[in-house]
């Protein structure tokens, strides 16, 4: 009984974090811009050029989901956001997706579980990696 309670509840969060993902969805097709959350302005992750144009990692994938949705990488519009006022601005719907350095806390994961979607990226230099995985690797 208790294994149908837990897997009914889990069902129903997942269906409506899906639910607020496809009103989200729709909205960014009939807007036709794309809200992205990024930082204030740190090189090579978000910050405008000389030219005013937004540059970086998180800018590009801004772009790139811009580009999946609505088939226009330019159709972005960046929504500088700190530390403080990131989740606030997702929760409110002012912007549709962040796009930042984001640590994941079990709080959260509660407080945010309806709505968002983490994911983790590292990046380390390959020989790095190498010299580490030969080392750990056990020898059978």
């Amino acid at each position: 009984m208790k294994k149908s309670v837990i897997f009914g509840a889990l069902t129903v969060a997942g269906l409506s974090a899906g639910a607020a993902a496809a009103a989200t969805l729709d909205d960014v097709k009939a807007r036709g811009t794309l809200n992205c959350g990024v930082t204030t302005g740190l090189v090579g992750f978000a910050a405008p050029d000389a030219n005013g144009e937004w540059q970086g990692f998180d800018v590009a994938v801004c772009r790139a989901v811009a580009a999946a949705v609505l088939g226009d990488a330019n159709a972005v519009e960046f929504v500088p956001t700190t530390g403080k006022t990131r989740f606030t601005a997702l929760a409110s719907g002012e912007i549709d997706m962040l796009a930042r350095n984001t640590t994941w806390t079990f709080s959260r994961d509660v407080d945010l579980s309806s709505n968002s979607l983490a994911s983790t990226t590292t990046m380390v230099r390959a020989s790095w990696f190498r010299n580490r995985w030969a080392s750990a690797r056990p020898r059978i």
